[in-house]
Formats: structure tokens, sequence, C-alpha cells
């Protein structure tokens, strides 16, 4: 059995009360369960920028190959624009990898009323990415991707029926 590569790389110092705040914000904000989700979304932008600046660095073609691929990668994971160039690669955030989740397509496009319930419907396998079945929330959206529900799934009549119990236990309270 093949042990499996770590993805990420936790904070070089795990208590400062900044990095708490704006990763609890991130996970809130997004509908994310742990911070090593965000944690891979950093490496990646790290991994991206590392690349950019060894093509900053470079001269003659192989400057411009390097940069060519670079940038239609990034292009067709809808990440960059058609007329981008290296130096945008470095202004890349967290967040503008954290907006290309399926989690957070579903909710963004309104197909779900929380970034929660997207997870669930994620995870319950009620979601078709390009006719395939997607069961993981951190799934990187393409621009060209289609987005769909298994037939016979509703989540309009989920999110109304959610409305409604809310309501319903509210109304119990009082």
């Amino acid at each position: 059995m093949r042990r499996q590569i770590k993805k990420y790389e936790g904070p070089r110092h795990p208590w400062k009360a900044d990095r708490i705040k704006d990763e609890n914000k991130l996970i809130s904000e997004y509908g994310l369960v742990n911070k090593r989700e965000i944690y891979k979304a950093q490496a990646k932008l790290r991994n991206w920028r590392e690349q950019a600046k060894q093509i900053v660095g470079l001269v003659g073609s192989k400057k411009e190959a390097a940069e060519k691929i670079l940038l239609d990668k990034l292009q067709r994971l809808g990440l960059m624009g058609e007329n981008s160039d290296v130096d945008d690669i470095l202004s890349l955030t967290v967040r503008d990898v954290l907006e290309k989740r399926l989690q957070t397509v579903i909710y963004k496009k309104g197909f779900a009323i929380t970034p929660k319930q997207a997870r669930q419907f994620i995870v319950h396998r009620k979601v078709i990415v390009n006719s395939e079945k997607i069961d993981s929330p951190s799934y990187f959206v393409r621009p060209a991707d289609e987005i769909a529900f298994v037939s016979g799934f509703n989540p309009k009549a989920q999110a109304e029926q959610a409305v409604r119990e809310q309501k319903a236990m509210e109304a119990q309270r009082k």
C-alpha cells in the first residue's frame, strides 16, 4: 500500500491571533470543514507563485515556453484572463482559489442556501459535473464545466422546506 503525499504545509507559527481570525472568517464564509482545506488552497497558490517567480528569472525561449504553459493552465482553470501575464499570477489570493471550489460555485449560483448545504449536496452525490457524479466539495470547477443535479432531486424544494422548518422551530421557541 502506497502512502499519500501531504498536499499542504501548516503555518510556521501555530498561535498567531490575526492569522487564526482570518482563517476562521474563511471557514465560515466558504463553509469549510477544517483549516486543512485553507492550507491546501494556500499550497496550490504558493506553487503557482513559485513557478511564476522562476519564470521571471529565465531568459529567451525557455522563458516564453514556461510562461505560456503556466498561463494556459491557469486560464483553463479560470483563474486568469486571456490577456494576463506572469505578474498577474503574483496578485492571486487564497480567496480566488477558494472561489473555484465546487462547493462555493454551487452556493454562489444560488443552488443552495448556505455553503454547508452546498457541501451536503455534493457529499450526498446529488451534483453532476460534466455528466459525472462528483462527491468532492474541493473539486476545482473550470469555466466550461456544466453543473447539474441528479434527476429527481430538486434543491429549491429542499431549501423551501428547510426555511419552513426553521420558522416552525422559531415559533415553538416563542
